[in-house]
């Protein structure tokens, strides 16, 4: 029966990945590995007698192509087989894709895949239009601060938090009086890689989140938070060049009489200008697809740092794109700096956004 519903084409594919997803439920990496899709594989980088002799945190990337992601290397990154911290407790993050950089726009939902060990401070300047939604007046500006962290508790599980900090409101007109300083809520959740293969270059990741409310100042105490639900990709291009990363993410409130659900699809694009400079641009796309029976008609939901009371917002669409870079001097460091505007003539609470960043990885 599956035969006759999949076109001929996929059809090695889906067996494999059946035959994988049905090894890994049964704890046997080597049935997987024979799927052909290098699900739960374990690379040369995972076998210890190849993680001695290489200092270079990227030797296995200044190889040819068919050293990139360690597979093909003789020798292998000396951190491969690093014990952990608290007595192995925290995982040292996944050496094997060091080339890749990670996604900026929509931050709070866009999730690398990888699974890394790293502190991100983030700070985001973020400028509201002078009339949003139902022509309700705004202008100015919100600051954010925030600490994301990650940390890998096995080679593939990682729990992560991905929104806390301090919002600053700077607005101006109606908004002003509905927006204060504040903290952010918080968000954490777990992450889980079912598909890893160094050699091509591939990387999937799945995982859920769960907003706590925060400060009823700055808007982010508006029912009882929500859940985020998760799958997101990588895959290296140009022999290590350029990368792609998608991530496609489902909003989910606990109360749907007080917040609206929605959809994202997140996608990003570097290319390396130098060895430790990359280009970056990204495009992100929400869409909702119910409002809050209880809200007021306000026309706007508040794009991913917010989650508004809103009545009228069912089928509102907003694209959104940045372009920035990305300095990586080492695997374990990364700084980026993007600017992000809309696409869309629905803008949402956003005319423009610009975001800085540090990345400090273990």
């Amino acid at each position: 029966m599956i035969q006759s519903l999949t076109p001929q084409f996929i059809r090695p594919k889906f067996v494999a990945l059946v035959l994988g997803l049905a090894a890994a439920t049964t704890g046997s990496a080597s049935v997987a590995d024979a799927g052909g899709l290098g699900i739960f594989n374990r690379s040369a980088c995972d076998v210890a007698p190849c993680d001695s002799a290489c200092g270079d945190p990227l030797c296995c990337d200044a190889a040819d192509c068919s050293g990139l992601g360690c597979d093909g290397c003789v020798s292998c990154v000396s951190d491969c087989c690093d014990a952990g911290l608290l007595g192995g407790l925290i995982k040292p993050s996944d050496r094997c894709f060091d080339d890749f950089v990670s996604p900026m726009i929509n931050f709070v939902h866009f999730e690398d895949p990888r699974t890394l060990t790293e502190l991100r401070p983030i700070f985001v300047n973020h400028w509201v239009p002078e009339r949003i939604g139902n022509n309700i007046p705004a202008g100015g500006s919100i600051q954010l601060l925030a600490m994301q962290f990650r940390i890998a508790l096995t080679e593939r599980l990682s729990l992560i938090g991905v929104k806390d900090g301090y919002i600053w409101d700077n607005t101006n007109g109606a908004l002003d009086g509905l927006l204060d300083d504040g903290w952010a809520s918080v968000t954490a959740g777990l992450k889980y890689n079912i598909l890893r293969d160094t050699q091509s270059g591939t990387i999937a990741s799945i995982g859920g989140t769960y907003e706590l409310p925060g400060s009823r100042d700055a808007l982010q105490d508006i029912a009882d938070g929500e859940f985020h639900l998760f799958a997101t990709g990588g895959q290296r291009l140009m022999c290590g060049k350029a990368h792609l990363m998608s991530a496609f993410g489902w909003r989910v409130p606990s109360d749907g009489f007080l917040q609206s659900e929605s959809i994202h699809w997140s996608n990003h694009f570097d290319l390396k200008l130098t060895e430790k400079t990359y280009f970056v641009t990204e495009v992100a796309w929400w869409h909702w697809i119910d409002s809050a029976e209880g809200g007021a008609a306000l026309g706007v939901a508040g794009q991913d740092l917010f989650n508004l009371s809103t009545s009228d917002v069912t089928g509102n669409d907003l694209v959104t794109q940045n372009v920035g870079l990305k300095f990586k001097p080492n695997a374990k460091t990364e700084w980026g700096i993007a600017y992000e505007f809309p696409l869309t003539e629905f803008e949402d609470v956003i005319e423009g956004r610009l975001q800085t960043e540090l990345i400090v990885r273990y």
